[in-house]
């Protein structure tokens, strides 16, 4: 299957951003409280699937959430404490561009956890996520699959376009010679992780443009029946005069001088 074409991609896309609204007015009149976690490789693809989510969504009611490095006082909480306080509240979607899930991964793999605090965080999430959908929250999981050959092709593009040198980190870089380790970790919190009420879903990103409209489809097909009737909305007429009929309108300057 040869990758996805971006006019074909775009087609695709365009009515299933139509129905993400719908699902987001839904989520807005029930107070729903929607949360997606994305997690993968570096490069697999993230950041892009986000944007495509978000793209046509009220900011005010949908957002992305990718937390900085702990500072010191959060490295003193509980482990999950500062993910909680960006929990989405009633009416609200929130992504998560990486998650609590950075302790079984990156954490593990390079070194910034202890073995004893990974095998305490892969006991306490199961609990924890379930504690969030028992209490109503609708909670979805995505891990973005991504070979190594297509992540080094990745890695390249971004080493050479300087629109995206920014998404390179020293940490992306160390973790490049440790592709096997982190497979070995995924699947530890995989096994760990994966329960009823919080079950992963694994999507093939090797070609990003398809694996958005995957994921896309499959949260829509498991969220409720979101329908809801919109109201008419007329444009009465303007009782006033345009501001521009009434005091004028001063041609914009040229941004440039002209020859």
């Amino acid at each position: 299957m040869g990758e996805l074409k971006k006019k074909d991609y775009e087609d695709l896309l365009e009515p299933m951003q139509e129905e993400l609204t719908c699902m987001a007015r839904w989520v807005a009149k029930t107070g729903a409280r929607v949360l997606v976690i994305f997690e993968g490789r570096d490069t697999a693809g993230k950041t892009g699937v986000i944007h495509a989510i978000l793209q046509r969504l009220n900011p005010r009611q949908c957002r992305a959430v990718a937390l900085p490095k702990p500072t010191e006082r959060e490295q003193g909480q509980w482990y999950f404490q500062r993910y909680i306080a960006n929990l989405p509240a009633a009416g609200e979607i929130v992504l998560f561009d990486r998650s609590w899930y950075n302790r079984a991964g990156v954490e593990r793999v390079m070194g910034y956890a202890s073995e004893d605090q990974v095998r305490a965080f892969l006991a306490q999430a199961p609990t924890f996520e379930k504690l969030l959908v028992t209490d109503g929250l609708l909670l979805f999981k995505y891990w973005l699959t991504c070979d190594q050959e297509e992540q080094e092709r990745r890695f390249a593009e971004r080493r050479d376009d300087p629109m995206k040198r920014w998404k390179l980190s020293p940490v992306d870089l160390e973790a490049r010679g440790k592709y096997a380790a982190y497979t070995e970790a995924r699947e530890a919190m995989l096994a760990a992780t994966h329960t009823p009420e919080s079950p992963w879903t694994l999507v093939d990103f090797n070609d990003q443009r398809r694996g958005r409209l995957t994921v896309i489809r499959n949260l829509l097909d498991r969220m409720p029946d979101t329908r809801v009737d919109v109201p008419p909305l007329d444009l009465p007429p303007l009782k006033d005069k345009p501001l521009k009929e009434r005091f004028g309108l001063v041609e914009p300057l040229h941004p440039y001088p002209k020859a």
